[in-house]
C-alpha cells in the first residue's frame, strides 16, 4: 500500500514537473515574441518564429488556441499574409469552442476573424460567424455587448439601417437587465445615429441623468459589461446634447436645439477650465455648427456671423480642428451669403466647400444648395446646373443613403421646376418631398414645400387649394421658427385673400408681411455692418486673424422685401 502511495506521489511529481517545464518553454518562447512584436522598429518575422514554434511541443487545447490566435493577430495587424492570418484566426475559433471557460481567446478570435472577412469582402462568411458568437457570448457581458456593437456597425456599412437600429435595440435592453447605464447610453446614442430617432433620445436623456448621478470612487468597474470606457461621463453628457441638437435642428424644433446648445455649452466651458482633451474643442465647433444653421433660420444672422467668426477663431488654435471643418466652415459662409442675397459669394463659398470635402453626405447637402442658388441665379448657370441636378437625382442613384437629404434634393427639383414654369413636375417633385418629410417629421422641408405647392395653385388661379397649403405652412413655419418662410407665406396670405376680396384678412397678413420684413431688414443691416461680414471674400487658406469693419451693407435688399 505505501509503494503505490509512493509510486501514485513520485507520478504527481513527474507530472507537475513536465508541466512546469512545459509552462516555461511556452513562456520562454511567448517572451521572445513579445520582445520581438515591441522591438523599434518591430521585428515581425522573428515573432511570428517564436510563436510557431510552439506547435511542434503539441501544447494543451489552451495554448494551441491562444497561439493561433496571438499568430492570426499579429499577420493579421503587421503583414500583408491575410491568408495565413485567416488561417489561424479560423483554428483559434474551432479550437476555443471545444474549451470551457475560454471566453476571452473564443470571442477575441471571432471579432477579429469577421473583421478580416469584412476586410476580404467576405461579408457573408462574417454575419454568421458574429450571430453565432453573439449567440453564445450572452454570460459575458463585455464581449456580448462589443459583438453586438460589431454587427450593427457591418449592417450599417450595408446602409441596413433597420436591422443595426434592431441590434442596437437588443444592446441597450441587454445593458439595462445587467445593470449598465454606461454602456446602454453607448448603445442608444449608435442608436440615435439613425433615424425614428424619438423614443431612443429619450431614453437616452434619461439614461445620461442616472449616469451623471454615479461616482468615479471605482477604479475598475465591478460589472463586466461596463468595460467599455469610450469617454468619461462628462463628456458622454455633452455628446448627448449634441446629438439631440443635431436631431431638433433636423426636426425643426429650433427652440429645443437652442436650450441644448446652451445646456451643452455650458457644460463646455466648465469641462475645458480642467481638461485640455481635443475632443472637447471639436463638440464646441460641432455644437456652434449647429446653431449657426439655426439661427439663419430664425432671422438672426448678426448673431450667426459671429458664431462663424468664433469657429474661425477655435480652427485658428488647432491646425487638425481646421482640416476637419475647414468644408463645413466654407458651408456655413455659404448659407449665410445665400441669406444676406450675396449669390456671387455663396457659389465661391460652396464651391470651396466642394473642393475640400470628400465626405459624401456632406458633399450632397453643399450641392443642393448650389443648385439652389443657381435656380435662383435664372439662366447665367443652367449647364452647370442641369449638371448638379443629375448627380443629385433623387429618382435614381442618389449618392447617399440619407433620408433627409434626398427628400431636399426632391424640394430642389420641385423648385427648379416651379421657375421653369413646369407647375405639374413641380408638384409631383413637392409632394414625394412632403410624404417623405412627414414620414421623418422634418417640418422646415414640409413648411417649405407647402408655402411652395401653395405659389404653384395661386399661380395656376386655384385659390382654394393655394389657402390649403399656406395656411399650415404658415402655422409650421410659426412653429419652428423660419422667418423666410413666413414672409413667403405673407405675401401669399395678402395676395389670395386680396384677389379673394377678404380685406380685412388681406390688410392683416400684409401688415404680418410688413413686420416680418422690418424685421429680417434691420438684421441684415446689422450684419452686413459687421467687419465678420469681410469673411465671405476668404476662400483660400487658413481663417483671417483681422476683418476690416464695413462702411454698410453692400447687398441688394430686394429679395427680403
Amino acid at each position: 500500500m505505501a509503494a503505490q502511495a509512493a509510486a501514485a506521489a513520485q507520478a504527481a511529481a513527474a507530472q507537475a514537473a513536465q508541466a512546469e517545464a512545459a509552462e516555461s518553454w511556452y513562456l520562454a518562447l511567448l517572451g521572445f515574441a513579445e520582445h520581438f512584436r515591441t522591438s523599434s522598429p518591430p521585428k515581425i518575422r522573428l515573432c511570428v518564429h517564436c510563436l510557431q514554434a510552439v506547435f511542434p511541443f503539441k501544447p494543451p487545447q489552451r495554448i494551441e488556441a491562444r497561439t493561433h490566435l496571438q499568430l492570426g493577430s499579429v499577420l493579421y495587424h503587421h503583414t500583408k499574409n491575410s491568408e495565413q492570418a485567416r488561417s489561424h484566426l479560423e483554428k483559434a475559433w474551432l479550437i476555443s469552442q471545444q474549451i470551457p471557460q475560454f471566453e476571452d481567446v473564443k470571442f477575441e478570435a471571432a471579432s477579429l476573424l469577421s473583421e478580416l472577412y469584412c476586410q476580404e469582402n467576405s461579408v457573408d462568411a462574417a454575419k454568421p460567424l458574429l450571430r453565432k458568437a453573439i449567440q453564445i457570448s450572452q454570460q459575458t457581458p463585455y464581449w456580448h455587448c462589443r459583438l453586438l456593437f460589431q454587427l450593427a456597425q457591418l449592417h450599417t456599412l450595408e446602409k441596413d439601417l433597420v436591422s443595426a437600429c434592431d441590434l442596437l435595440g437588443v444592446g441597450a435592453e441587454y445593458a439595462r437587465v445587467v445593470g449598465s447605464e454606461y454602456t446602454r447610453a453607448l448603445f442608444l446614442l449608435s442608436k440615435g445615429m439613425v433615424k425614428s430617432v424619438k423614443p431612443c433620445l429619450k431614453q437616452l436623456q434619461q439614461c445620461i441623468q442616472t449616469i451623471s448621478t454615479l461616482h468615479d470612487d471605482e477604479i475598475l468597474p465591478s460589472n463586466p459589461a461596463d468595460l467599455f470606457h469610450w469617454l468619461p461621463k462628462e463628456h458622454m453628457c455633452v455628446l448627448v446634447y449634441l446629438v439631440t441638437v443635431m436631431h431638433s435642428m433636423q426636426a425643426g424644433y429650433l427652440e429645443k436645439a437652442q436650450k441644448y446648445t446652451d445646456k451643452a455649452l455650458m457644460q463646455l466651458e466648465k469641462l475645458k477650465m480642467l481638461d485640455c482633451s481635443p475632443i472637447l474643442s471639436s463638440f464646441q465647433v460641432i455644437l456652434l455648427e449647429h446653431i449657426i444653421m439655426c439661427r439663419l433660420v430664425t432671422g438672426h444672422k448678426a448673431t450667426a456671423l459671429q458664431e462663424i467668426s468664433q469657429v474661425c477663431q477655435l480652427c485658428q488654435q488647432s491646425p487638425r480642428l481646421f482640416s476637419n471643418h475647414a468644408a463645413q466652415l466654407h458651408t456655413l459662409l455659404g448659407l449665410y451669403c445665400v441669406s444676406v442675397n450675396c449669390m456671387d459669394n455663396a457659389e465661391a463659398q460652396f464651391t470651396t466647400a466642394l473642393r475640400l470635402t470628400n465626405h459624401q453626405e456632406l458633399w450632397a447637402f453643399i450641392v443642393t444648395n448650389l443648385a439652389s442658388v443657381y435656380i435662383r441665379e435664372g439662366n447665367r448657370h443652367q449647364e452647370v446646373l442641369y449638371s448638379l441636378l443629375e448627380r443629385i437625382n433623387p429618382d435614381h442613384s442618389f449618392p447617399v443613403s440619407s433620408h433627409c437629404l434626398r427628400a431636399a434634393a426632391f424640394y430642389v427639383r420641385g423648385l427648379f421646376s416651379f421657375f421653369q414654369g413646369r407647375y405639374n413636375e413641380a408638384k409631383r417633385f413637392l409632394r414625394e418631398t412632403l410624404k417623405m418629410s412627414n414620414a421623418e417629421d422634418l417640418n422646415r422641408l414640409t413648411a417649405c414645400s407647402l408655402v411652395l405647392l401653395g405659389h404653384i395653385f395661386y399661380v395656376l388661379g386655384n385659390h382654394r387649394e393655394s389657402n390649403n397649403m399656406v395656411v399650415p405652412a404658415m402655422q409650421l413655419a410659426s412653429k419652428i421658427p423660419d422667418m423666410s418662410v413666413q414672409l413667403w407665406s405673407s405675401a401669399l396670405l395678402r395676395d389670395l385673400n386680396k384677389a379673394c376680396g377678404n380685406a380685412i384678412d388681406a390688410h392683416e397678413a400684409a401688415q404680418m408681411h410688413q413686420n416680418f420684413s422690418q424685421q429680417l431688414l434691420q438684421d441684415h443691416i446689422e450684419a452686413c455692418s459687421l467687419p465678420e461680414h469681410n469673411l465671405i471674400t476668404w476662400t483660400d487658406g487658413p481663417p483671417p486673424v483681422q476683418f476690416q469693419a464695413q462702411n454698410g451693407p453692400n447687398t441688394s435688399l430686394a429679395s427680403l422685401l
